[in-house]
C-alpha cells in the first residue's frame, strides 16, 4: 500500500517545531509532525504536588541519577519530572577527552523543553544581529532587525510575555502584558543600581501570563513551573502551538518516533521523507514529503543529518560547506555575586505566591554605541538572572520569646548569575561516534567543545562588575564566585548548522532553507550564526515564523 506523502514534514514538536506545525497547517498545508516523546497530558502535571505523595519525598536524587547521571543536572529534572527527560543509559553520548559537555534537557514528551524550560523571553538587537560588523570577530546574521520585528511581534503576543518596557536599543522593547510585581528589595536594588551605575535591572521579560490570552487564564503565582501547568499559564507547545495544528485537521501527531535520517530523492537531490526508529516496537518506519523541517532540537537536528549521510552526501547531507557541526555554542556561566540588604521591608512567608519571572541585568559591556562600556579583557558581552526574597532567620539564637522575635526578623537576600555570549569558533563541534549507537541502533553525538579566554574573562568580570553593584544597592555580606561552567550547563546550544549567504561558509540561508537541498530546512538553534547573551528561544520561535511563511510562499509558487 502506497504511503501518504505529507506538504512537509516537521521533526520536534518543542518551541520551533510546534510553531512550524501550526505556521504550516493553518496555511492549507497537511503536516506530519513528527516527535521522538510520548504524548503529553495534564494530568502528568504536578506543580500543586506535595512531595509527601512521592515515593521517595523527592529526597532521594542518588536514585534517579543511576539511570539519568545527565540529566539530573538539570534544575527542572527530578522525582517529579524525571520521567520526561531521557535515559542516559539508552541513549548516551561521548566527547574528546577534557572536553565534557552537559547534554541536558533532552526532553521525551510532546512539547519537548518547553514543558519546563525557564521561559525567559528576551529580543536580540541589532547589535547582537551585526556585532562582527562593531568589532571584527565572526560573521554577521544574513539579516535584521527589521526583518525579526514583526515575527517578535506575532510570537510575543501570541505567547504572552511579560515585561517592563526600558527603552534601550541592546534589548529591543517588545508587545509585553503587565509586568509582575517587584519586592522591595528589588526595587531598592534597580533604583540605587541605576542611579549610582546607570545600569538596568528590569524583570527578565517571561513566557507567564498576567491576563487571559486565547482562553489561557494568567498565571495563578504557584511556583514550580517546570513541573507543568494545568491552567496553561505559562507557554508549553503541548497545549498551544501543537494544539493549535491539531485543531486545524491538516496535522497528523506522530508521537515516539527517533527521526533517524532524512531520505533522499538521487533523481531530483530532493528530501524525499524520513526514516525513524518506533520506540515502542523499534521497528525502522519511512515518512513522505514534499519538504522536510528539521526542528529537533540544534544538537538532534544536526545528529540526524550527519546521520544522513551516503555515497552522495558521504560528510552527512547539506553539507557541502564542511561547516555542518561546526560552531557549537551555549552561553557561558559560572559569574555572579549575591548580598544581604539590610532594612528591608520585605517580609517572609511559609507558604506565600511565588513569582515565576526572574530579575534581568541588561548587557552594559561592550556596547557599540557607549564608549564608555569597552573593556579590553574580553568581546561581547552578558546580561545577569537572578532574584531575591525574604527568609527567616533559621540562625537565630536563644529562647522563648527572644528566639521567635529573631526569628522573624527577616534575612533578606539577592543574588545574580551572569549568561555570557560564547563565541562560535571552528574547532567547537560535534561529530558522529563511529563506535556508539543508542538502544535504538542510531549513532550518537561526540562533542568537542570548550570555552577559550574569552568566556574567562568574561566570567570574571560577571562577579567583580555584581559585587560593585550589590555594594551600590547598600547590601552586606557580598559573596563572589568565578568558575565557568561546563558547556551544556546553560541548555543554549546554538550554531552547528549555520545559517548565511555564502553556501561555502555556511549550512543554511537566511529562511533557515539549505543551500544544498531546498527542500529541507533546520527551523532551531542550529541556524544561530552567533549566540548573544540573552536566552535564545524567543529568536527560535520568531525566526521559525519567518522562514515558515517563506516555505508557504515557496510551496504555493510551485517552488517546492
Amino acid at each position: 500500500m502506497a504511503l501518504p506523502t505529507y506538504d512537509a514534514i516537521v521533526v520536534g514538536s518543542g518551541a520551533s517545531g510546534g510553531w512550524a506545525a501550526k505556521r504550516l497547517s493553518e496555511a492549507g498545508m497537511k503536516v506530519a509532525l513528527v516527535d521522538c516523546g510520548r504524548p503529553q497530558s495534564d494530568a502528568n502535571f504536578t506543580e500543586h504536588k506535595p512531595a509527601f505523595e512521592l515515593k521517595y519525598r523527592n529526597l532521594a536524587p542518588y536514585l534517579l541519577e543511576k539511570t539519568r547521571p545527565v540529566q539530573m543536572q538539570c534544575y527542572a529534572c527530578d522525582e517529579y519530572t524525571y520521567g520526561w527527560y531521557c535515559n542516559d543509559l539508552d541513549e548516551p553520548y561521548t566527547h574528546a577527552a577534557d572536553m565534557p559537555f552537559s547534554w541536558q534537557g533532552r526532553i521525551r514528551m510532546i512539547g519537548g523543553r518547553t514543558n519546563c524550560w525557564g521561559r525567559v523571553s528576551l529580543r536580540l538587537s541589532e547589535y547582537d544581529l551585526k556585532a562582527a560588523s562593531y568589532d571584527g570577530y565572526g560573521v554577521d546574521w544574513p539579516l535584521s532587525y527589521k526583518d525579526l520585528a514583526p515575527y517578535y511581534d506575532l510570537v510575543e503576543e501570541y505567547c504572552g510575555i511579560t515585561g517592563m518596557m526600558e527603552g534601550l536599543p541592546q534589548l529591543p522593547d517588545g508587545k509585553f502584558q503587565p509586568p509582575m510585581a517587584l519586592s522591595c528589595g528589588e526595587t531598592q536594588f534597580r533604583v540605587r543600581v541605576k542611579e549610582k551605575m546607570g545600569r538596568t535591572m528590569t524583570l527578565a521579560r517571561c513566557a507567564n501570563l498576567t491576563r487571559s490570552v486565547h482562553g489561557r487564564p494568567p498565571c495563578h503565582y504557584c511556583g514550580p513551573c517546570h513541573r507543568g501547568c494545568i491552567t496553561h499559564s505559562y507557554f508549553n507547545s503541548y497545549f498551544t502551538t501543537v494544539a493549535d495544528a491539531l485543531a486545524s485537521g491538516r496535522c497528523t501527531l506522530i508521537p515516539n518516533a527517533m527521526a533517524y535520517q532524512v531520505l533522499m530523492d538521487p533523481s531530483t537531490h530532493r528530501a524525499s521523507g524520513l526514516l525513524y526508529i518506533d520506540r515502542i516496537t523499534r521497528q525502522a518506519k519511512t515518512i513522505q514529503g514534499r519538504a522536510v523541517v528539521l526542528c529537533a532540537q540544534a544538537l538532534e537536528s544536526v545528529r540526524i543529518l550527519l546521520n544522513s549521510k551516503s555515497r552522495e552526501y558521504p560528510n552527512g547531507l547539506a553539507n557541502s560547506s564542511g561547516v555542518l557541526g561546526h560552531y557549537l555554542m551555549d552561553n557561558v556561566m559560572g559569574g555572579g555575586a549575591a548580598g544581604e540588604l539590610e532594612g528591608v521591608a520585605d517580609k517572609p512567608t511559609v507558604d506565600g505566591p511565588v513569582r515565576p519571572a526572574d530579575l534581568y541585568v541588561v548587557r552594559f559591556r561592550n556596547l557599540p554605541f557607549d564608549p564608555s562600556s569597552r573593556v579590553k579583557s574580553f568581546i561581547r558581552g552578558y546580561g545577569y538572572e537572578g532574584g531575591g526574597g525574604a527568609e527567616y532567620n533559621w540562625n537565630a539564637r536563644g529562647f522563648g520569646g527572644y528566639f521567635k522575635k529573631a526569628l522573624f526578623d527577616p534575612k533578606v537576600t539577592i543574588g545574580f548569575g551572569g549568561f555570557g555570549e560564547s563565541l562560535a569558533r571552528y574547532e567547537n563541534y560535534v561529530e558522529i561516534d563511529p563506535n556508539v549507537v543508542d538502544t535504538f541502533g542510531i549513532p550518537v553525538l561526540r562533542f568537542h567543545m570548550k570555552y577559550g579566554d574569552n568566556e574567562f574573562a568574561m566570567v570574571q568580570d560577571m562577579a567583580n562588575s555584581m559585587a560593585e553593584m550589590l555594594e551600590a544597592a547598600g547590601a552586606k555580606n557580598i559573596r563572589t564566585y568565578a568558575k565557568p561552567t561546563t558547556p551544556g550547563w546553560a541548555i543554549h546550544e546554538l550554531g552547528v548548522a549555520r545559517m548565511g549567504n555564502d553556501p561555502k561558509t555556511s549550512v543554511l540561508n537566511q529562511y533557515e532553507q539549505s543551500h544544498d537541498v531546498k527542500n529541507l530546512f533546520v527551523m532551531d538553534g542550529a541556524a544561530f550564526p552567533s549566540s548573544g547573551c540573552q536566552n535564545p528561544t524567543l529568536t527560535m520561535m520568531t525566526l521559525c515564523a519567518r522562514s515558515c511563511d517563506y516555505l508557504i510562499g515557496q510551496m504555493k509558487r510551485g517552488e517546492l
